[in-house]
């Protein structure tokens, strides 16, 4: 049984040099292990190429913000997908699933005036519902989720159609539409930062310790310094970046800090990440996708494996439908629908999600759901029609797709699969 877990394990000991480090690098991309290093390689290239052509405006922190805000929607349902695919199944329905919960949520709120944390609530087990559905008729019932959902799909279009009306829109509230728009104090941006660098620092140094005080495995501290390092560069950059006053017009109104778009997305990558790659519930899901029948012969649970995948993906994918409807003001009819499944499923794939199961990891999502917005972001800052957007993203995730292929076969040339 072939399983993937998102805890890299070196059998090299604490005193290996960087060199040595390296070559294990290497040797694991060869065996076909490449994770998400073609995504952020493509991600770089974008954003080379970005700001070589577009230096007065793609490089601006205004855009920088903008291009958080932008992705913070599709990224999020993005997520959620994460843990159907891990299992080898699809949610066509993860967008108009994100609609309805996000047309659900602003109509308590507008039209029956509901306390706005019960109409949150309202819409994100909204969202639970659903997921429940699909898990129960897959799991139980066997029916293909790429019927069971299209056939939600369907459904919750009208769903949609019929709470905000055919030609009608509703306004989600001054709190929906603070959470893709707002930015925290400049100070509290980087106690954020600060805390949570510390956190993994502090967090991975001693799970390294307590591993070799009980004679398992662990990362060697040369290597946990160069993620800790590189951690704090990132985290440190991006919030100097974002507190840079970006106001158009600052007399008006001042704008720098970190969007609170940005720190949802962070929270809800390390409590997702934390249930896959730290629980034994997690180990499950990469079990299942990898191989069912041998994880069903191991005593794992499959069917409440494949439920609760399900229900994860949907009620986050109603969260990622609150930031849809915050970025666009409210929600309307096509809420959810057009391309904003198939973006979500490319960020997850282009990440470095496997559509063929067992492999993959929530900051897969996060990787991929930043690539399809620079890409949009960049072209559209050179005045390219959609057109073209589609078609340069359709292309970026078959190049992915082909990669996830070809590193399969490699991996198990390798005899890692």
């Amino acid at each position: 049984m072939s399983v993937t877990t998102t805890d890299d394990i070196h059998d090299v000991s604490p005193e290996d040099s960087a060199s040595t480090l390296w070559k294990d690098y290497v040797a694991k991309i060869r065996g076909g292990d490449v994770g998400s290093l073609p995504a952020i390689l493509g991600l770089v290239a974008l954003v080379a190429g970005f700001s070589i052509l577009r230096p007065e405006s793609f490089t601006t922190a205004f855009n920088f913000e903008n291009l958080i805000q932008q992705s913070a929607g599709v990224t999020i349902i993005a997520m959620g997908l994460v843990f159907v695919l891990l299992l080898g199944e699809i949610d066509l329905a993860a967008g108009v699933t994100a609609g309805m919960a996000a047309a659900v949520t602003s109509v308590l709120l507008t039209n029956h005036d509901w306390n706005t944390a019960l109409a949150i609530v309202a819409g994100l087990l909204a969202g639970t519902a659903v997921g429940a559905f699909h898990g129960v008729i897959v799991s139980r019932l066997g029916i293909p989720s790429f019927i069971v959902t299209l056939s939600t799909f369907l459904a919750l279009q009208g769903v949609v159609l019929t709470l905000v009306g055919e030609r009608g829109s509703v306004n989600s509230g001054d709190f929906i539409a603070k959470l893709n728009s707002d930015t925290l104090p400049v100070w509290l941006g980087w106690v954020i930062a600060a805390v949570l660098v510390g956190a993994y620092a502090v967090l991975t140094f001693v799970s390294n310790r307590r591993r070799r005080a009980n004679g398992l495995t662990s990362e060697p501290d040369l290597l946990w310094a160069l993620k800790s390092g590189s951690l704090a560069v990132v985290a440190f950059l991006v919030v100097f970046y974002l507190s840079i006053e970006r106001s158009p017009n600052p007399q008006i109104r001042s704008i720098s800090g970190v969007p609170i778009a940005l720190i949802i997305i962070i929270g809800l990558a390390i409590v997702l990440s934390v249930l896959l790659g730290r629980t034994r519930w997690g180990s499950h899901v990469y079990a299942v996708g990898g191989n069912m029948e041998a994880a069903r012969r191991a005593g794992i649970n499959v069917k409440f494996v494949q439920l609760s995948c399900f229900m994860i993906c949907s009620t986050v994918a109603a969260v990622g439908g609150l930031m849809l409807a915050s970025f666009s003001g409210g929600v309307n009819n096509v809420s959810g629908g057009g391309p904003t499944l198939l973006y979500a499923v490319g960020a997850a794939v282009i990440g470095g999600t496997s559509l063929f199961g067992g492999k993959g990891r929530v900051v897969d999502a996060v990787i991929g759901g930043t690539v399809i917005a620079v890409i949009a972001n960049g072209m559209g800052l050179m005045n390219q029609p959609d057109s073209r957007k589609y078609i340069v993203t359709g292309l970026v995730l078959l190049v992915a797709a082909s990669v996830d292929a070809i590193s399969r076969r490699r991996a198990a040339a390798s005899g890692r699969i």
